[in-house]
């Protein structure tokens, strides 16, 4: 058997055969690949391809500063397969176990136990585990307590110098302290509550950056991408930053890191358009005093008992003199004390305190006190700018027009699905939170050069597609699944 070179003598056979060997088929092509991707992500490959776009939009008069700009996030699912928990611990063990046999085969062959070979050869998706819940338990536990012993050994005063350093063995230990623990000097599996949260837990082995998370009906392990474009009359609507995280960032965090990117290239908007997710009081504040730029979205109601109470007293009900750091309730008593602090989420509020003796008498009590059994009533208030700022939201929120200019954040809906179709935007094709990112940004890259083409060549955006059975539809009849008003 013999192969044939292009422009070239030919190749061995004996020359194929190793070659083939050490590099089966495709593998490396792949490797080429995945060594091309890390010199992108260091160099930083696609946030610089995603700027030069912009700066040759903006010579053109194709990028206009200081207009209006939209963000929306969506999820990305990893490129590793979703695992159930068996699965998760079993996978772990496997891999560690197959990093061992390259590192120290010797070693591991004294360690390893006879039944392993059997239960830990084969992924753990080949694998068939019982459907009764007591069996799938005692496999579990099977494997917990296999996975314990090789720590235990890795660990140990004789093991190889190099085994506790591999990646795998460190996964492998990550996962087994948060999925299992000792009672008693028995491996036994946590309780739920007694996991890690989900910032930190790891869900596969083969992707140890993805993390699980739930929006709504929406389970996925992996990570979360957030676009911002502009949205202005006469040009092309561009991507102007691109930001990819876990999957178990808050939208809130997020609102300060999608306005300092495009900072840095002059891109930033006087007006951002964004879900209720980014829109906080703190968010609001930062966002003006930072940037000179008005973040709006729809602000959380006040969900205290008494603003929802028909005869409750809210927030609103009582007078602040931020100045002297005093609170007047309805009935004209002030309170006693202004602690500032941190919440448990770290944010600054503040606790103002009633006195429990003009509270008890107080003919409002059962209005004004947030709990029946407490004596006083408690405010927590945000700080002075925070407080101004959301009132004023919520204010604006309710007028006509500020809902009419709000319509135009919903066409960041399109980009995404303009992202999820053509690009694959919702699925990572690669491991790891870097070349994730780089994916997403080649993406907004592309999606601003296919936009400035259909700009350049006047072609005309699709329209919404109706079906023939929807257009039938009666005017007064509800759309999209909305609810009606059934008889009394």
């Amino acid at each position: 058997m013999s192969m044939m070179a292009k422009g070239s003598r030919e190749i061995p056979a004996e020359t194929v055969r190793v070659a083939r060997a050490a590099f089966p088929r495709g593998s490396l092509a792949i490797r080429v690949l995945s060594e091309f991707r890390d010199r992108l992500v260091a160099a930083d490959a696609g946030r610089r391809m995603l700027d030069g776009i912009l700066v040759a939009a903006r010579e053109k008069g194709l990028l206009k500063t200081a207009g209006r700009a939209r963000t929306d996030s969506t999820h990305v699912l990893s490129a590793a397969r979703e695992l159930c928990r068996l699965e998760l611990v079993a996978e772990t063990l496997r891999a560690a176990l197959n990093a061992l046999a390259q590192a120290a085969p010797d070693w591991l062959v004294g360690v390893a136990e006879p039944d392993w070979f059997r239960h830990y050869a084969t992924r753990a998706e080949d694998s068939r585990f019982p459907k009764a819940r007591a069996k799938r338990d005692e496999v579990g536990l099977r494997i917990g307590r296999d996975g314990m012993r090789l720590l235990q050994a890795v660990f140990a005063p004789d093991a190889p110098r190099e085994v506790p350093a591999l990646p795998q063995v460190e996964v492998l230990r990550q996962v087994w302290v948060q999925q299992f623990h000792l009672i008693e000097g028995e491996v036994a599996r946590r309780d739920p509550k007694d996991r890690p949260p989900g910032a930190m837990r790891l869900v596969t082995p083969h992707d140890v950056e993805a993390r699980g998370s739930v929006k709504r009906d929406t389970f996925w392990d992996g990570y979360k991408v957030h676009l911002t474009e502009t949205c202005e009359e006469g040009v092309p609507n561009l991507i102007t930053n691109v930001a990819t995280t876990l999957a178990t960032v808050p939208d809130d965090r997020m609102a300060a890191v999608v306005h300092a990117a495009p900072a840095t290239r002059d891109c930033l908007p006087g007006e951002h358009w964004v879900d209720s997710g980014y829109a906080t009081a703190a968010q609001i504040v930062a966002a003006r005093a930072d940037h000179g730029l008005a973040l709006h979205g729809p602000v959380l109601g006040n969900t205290s008992a008494q603003a929802g109470s028909t005869n409750g007293y809210g927030q609103d009900a009582f007078t602040i003199d931020w100045d002297r750091k005093q609170v007047t309730c309805p009935g004209g008593h002030a309170s006693m004390t202004w602690n500032d602090r941190l919440s448990q989420q770290g944010l600054p509020v503040i606790r103002v305190r009633f006195s429990a003796t003009d509270c008890r008498p107080c003919p409002a009590r059962d209005e004004r006190i947030n709990s029946p059994a407490a004596p006083r009533r408690e405010l927590r208030l945000r700080r002075h700018d925070e407080h101004h700022a959301l009132r004023e939201a919520r204010t604006e929120q309710q007028t006509d027009e500020w809902k009419n200019r709000y319509k135009i954040r919903a066409g960041v809906e399109g980009t995404i699905s303009q992202g999820v179709h053509r690009c694959d935007l919702r699925r990572s094709r690669y491991k790891g939170l870097a070349k994730t990112s780089l994916q997403h940004q080649l993406t907004g890259a592309a999606i601003n050069l296919a936009r400035i083409d259909a700009h350049l060549t006047d072609t005309p955006r699709a329209r919404t597609r109706t079906s023939h059975f929807a257009a039938l539809r009666p005017a007064d009849q509800p759309a999209n699944g909305a609810k009606q008003q059934g008889p009394n």
